[in-house]
């Protein structure tokens, strides 16, 4: 199903999002003109980062029946410009794992991570095509 974004410019540029089955917001902070009402569009990319990661993870770890006790994975990104001008985005992804896992486990789960559906969409190529509705 898609996504669909609708502005509600009384407030800003507080924005509704839907997939049809779950609602969230998005908005841009105070000094871009909004009221800072829900993340920004770099918090939510960060966010499925995050999400997809900690639920690949977990039901690895399910399966596996794995001792992790916490898990947490932590994202920053870092932005630039490269030389021929495009955008240069970089994640830093951060896996805090909890339990009575060996060595191994733990480097298993880094592998693991590595291929969360997400990970492999934003190491991939992507292209966006846009057009103007009727």
């Amino acid at each position: 199903m898609p996504i669909q974004a609708r502005l509600h410019r009384a407030h800003g540029a507080l924005t509704s999002l839907s997939n049809g089955r779950h609602a969230w917001s998005a908005d841009v902070d105070k000094t871009l003109g909004s009221d800072d009402l829900a993340p920004d569009p770099h918090d939510l990319l960060d966010s499925a980062l995050a999400a997809c990661t900690t639920l690949t993870l977990e039901l690895y770890i399910r399966r596996r029946k794995m001792a992790v006790t916490g898990l947490r994975v932590e994202i920053s990104h870092t932005e630039g410009k490269t030389e021929d001008g495009k955008v240069r985005y970089e994640l830093q992804r951060n896996l805090h794992i909890e339990g009575d896992i060996t060595p191994e486990d733990r480097t298993k789960l880094l592998e693991i991570a590595n291929k969360c559906p997400i990970h492999r969409v934003l190491t991939g190529e992507i292209s966006v095509a846009t057009t103007l509705a009727d």
